[in-house]
């Protein structure tokens, strides 16, 4: 059975990294890419009434179109899943990514981001659904980063989040879909986990649509 899966991105450098999460965790799906990408832009001040308005009408079309789930890939946008009610599944970003972490016995984690405001945002979530786990959450930026994953420049793109990383951390969370691509090497070169959303929320999107869990 093939299902269509609405995935609503606020950067270009998102949408491959979740369309790689789909094709690898839930075959059967079927990518539907939706992209305003003004909405990073527009939240430099964070998420706005009248901008978690704007994600909820775009989640209500891709609803309207036929979308059997919604999954956000802009971890600024996760909290206004909370507000949705919706007859099909509707995933923030890393709702998934945060219960690995959750379940891994880690006690000190890097949320790990290109840019401030997704590192803080990220961070305060993660720090709310951990809390009373004994998990300690450090925030980390990698500037360099951001203009890395734009352009797809992946050696760039490890070597900044490598380089702002330290020996400290039992495991890695990377808070933006687009800096998943690195995922892999930077686990292999920091010798510890590094948990990304677009994998763990193709899992948890499969199993809520009826699939089991790969």
């Amino acid at each position: 059975m093939t299902v269509r899966i609405a995935l609503i991105s606020a950067t270009p450098a998102a949408i491959a990294p979740a369309e790689t999460g789909l094709a690898e965790e839930f075959s059967e799906a079927l990518a539907w890419n939706i992209l305003d990408d003004r909405l990073l832009a527009d939240a430099a001040d964070g998420l706005t009434p009248p901008l978690a308005d704007r994600m909820r009408r775009l989640i209500a079309y891709a609803i309207d179109g036929g979308a059997d789930g919604v999954l956000l890939t802009c971890s600024l946008y996760g909290p206004v899943v909370d507000s949705v009610a919706s007859a099909v599944p509707v995933f923030a970003p890393d709702s998934a990514a945060f219960q690995r972490a959750l379940d891994g016995g880690y006690r000190r984690i890097a949320v790990l981001a290109s840019f401030e405001t997704a590192m803080t945002d990220s961070l305060a979530r993660f720090r709310a659904y951990v809390a009373g786990s004994g998990i300690e959450a450090v925030g980390v930026v990698a500037p360099d980063a951001f203009e890395a994953a734009k352009k797809n420049d992946l050696d760039t793109l490890f070597t900044a989040l490598r380089d702002a990383c330290d020996d400290s951390y039992d495991a890695v969370l990377l808070a933006q879909y687009s800096l998943a691509p690195a995922a892999e090497r930077l686990s292999a070169a920091l010798a510890r986990p590094v948990i990304s959303g677009p994998h763990a929320a193709a899992v948890a999107l499969k199993a809520a649509i009826g699939g089991d869990p790969a």
